[in-house]
This record gives structure tokens, C-alpha cells and sequence, in this order.
């Protein structure tokens, strides 16, 4: 199915709202994680969140126990609707070292329309442009929608991992 245009944005106060919305979206399909969305969902306060996120953008405010990372909403041209998330780690740490550089999540309601595949491949143009050579990404191995999603990016399968007794792949990106 084809989707309608969207642009990554940084999360800012005037999307709160709407931000909080898509959040309760997740919440209301029984998802208590949120990919890619930098622990929006396991933070209570969008304003203490948007901080968090601010602050991991830059090199002099990023957390001592985090990595540089920019987080983005994929917000819908046409009616201004966050239909994802997405976060990009420009660099791993042992914590990533099989996680990966970024993850992302779209909402419940607008699955299978293809955004996940232009979210990804958004976000590729933003790694290139700072320089990243490749991105790793890591996918639950009974994730098929997100497999596919890495493959129709040009993604090939590295290796295998097992986190919390669940078997997880690791996929390689070429930018």
C-alpha cells in the first residue's frame, strides 16, 4: 500500500499533544514499548522527555550513559499526523553493541501503509549526511514486518543475538 508524504521533525513543545496521543495509541493497542522513541515510553513527563531528548542532540549535553542521538517524529504532510518515531545513534556503545544504531516505531492505527520502509529510508539520508558509512539494526526474529522493512532498505542479515531469552538478528545497512 502507498503512503501519503511524511517529513521527519524533532519533537518541540507545540507537538506535545499530538505527541502525547500517539503515544496513548501505542498504550491502548497493549504496546508498553515504543521503539525508537528515545524512552517516550517510560517517561511520564513529555516536557521532562523532550528535555532528555534535547539533550542527547548534543555533544556537550549528551547523557554520560547515553550516545549521541537524534530523535524524530514522522509526521504526515497532509494533515500534520505523527504516524512514527524514529531514533538515530551515530555511534554504539557496549550497550548497542547488538542493538544498533536506530530504531523506530510507527502507530498502531497506520501499519501497512508503507511508512516504516520511508521512515528507514529517511533516516539513512540523515546517517549519510553525518557521515555514517552504514547502520546496524537489530529486529526480534518474529518481527517479519520489521525484517522487511530492513530488507526493502537494502538491509543484509550480519548475525543472530539472544537479549532476555528472545533471539534477535542483526541487520547491516550500506548507506
Amino acid at each position: 500500500m502507498t503512503h501519503e508524504e511524511i517529513r521527519l521533525v524533532k519533537p518541540t513543545l507545540e507537538l506535545k499533544k499530538e505527541a502525547l496521543e500517539y503515544r496513548q495509541e501505542h498504550f491502548d493497542f497493549g504496546e508498553q514499548v515504543i521503539n525508537g522513541s528515545e524512552l517516550f515510553d517510560k517517561t511520564a513527563s513529555y516536557d521532562e522527555w523532550l528535555a532528555k531528548v534535547a539533550a542527547n542532540a548534543s555533544p556537550e549535553t549528551v547523557d554520560p550513559n547515553w550516545v549521541l542521538t537524534d530523535t524524530y517524529f514522522a509526521v504526515r504532510v497532509s494533515d500534520h499526523k505523527i504516524v512514527g518515531i524514529a531514533d538515530l545513534r551515530y555511534q554504539l556503545n557496549d550497550f548497542l553493541k547488538d542493538f544498533g544504531n536506530c530504531g523506530y516505531s510507527v502507530r498502531p492505527v497506520e501499519r501497512k501503509k508503507g511508512y516504516a520502509t520511508e521512515i528507514l529510508r529517511q533516516i539513512c539520508l540523515v546517517a549519510k549526511e553525518h557521515g555514517l558509512k552504514q547502520l546496524q539494526l537489530s529486529v526480534e526474529r518474529d518481527n517479519a514486518a520489521s525484517i522487511k522493512t530492513i530488507e526493502k532498505n537494502g538491509g543484509k542479515y550480519s548475525r543472530s543475538f539472544t537479549f532476555e531469552n528472545e533471539e534477535a538478528y542483526v541487520y547491516l545497512l550500506t548507506l
